[in-house]
């Protein structure tokens, strides 16, 4: 069987600042791709994550570049949840 990448859009409202990034992004809808490997030996169909990717810029911002960066996804859920409960 082979790998898989899930995509999916995640929206901030502010600015954010991943481990690893040499600057604040800017508010938007960011497209993130999950990639997948099927876990062996198992009984049903099952997926573990091995990779995360968000790419840059946003959706609909312009750029010199677009870049895939790889990251961690507990960063990733920790700073949407910072942007949607900013107390």
């Amino acid at each position: 069987m082979t790998n898989r990448t899930r995509q999916t859009v995640v929206r901030f409202s502010s600015t954010f600042l991943l481990p690893g990034f040499d600057a604040p992004q800017p508010a938007g809808d960011y497209r993130v791709d999950h990639d997948e490997e099927p876990l062996e030996g198992m009984s049903w169909l099952a997926w573990q994550r091995v990779a995360t990717f968000i790419h840059l810029p946003a959706i609909g911002q312009s750029g010199p570049t677009r870049q895939m960066f790889p990251i961690n996804p507990a960063d990733l859920d920790a700073a949407l949840e910072k942007d949607h409960n900013p107390s």
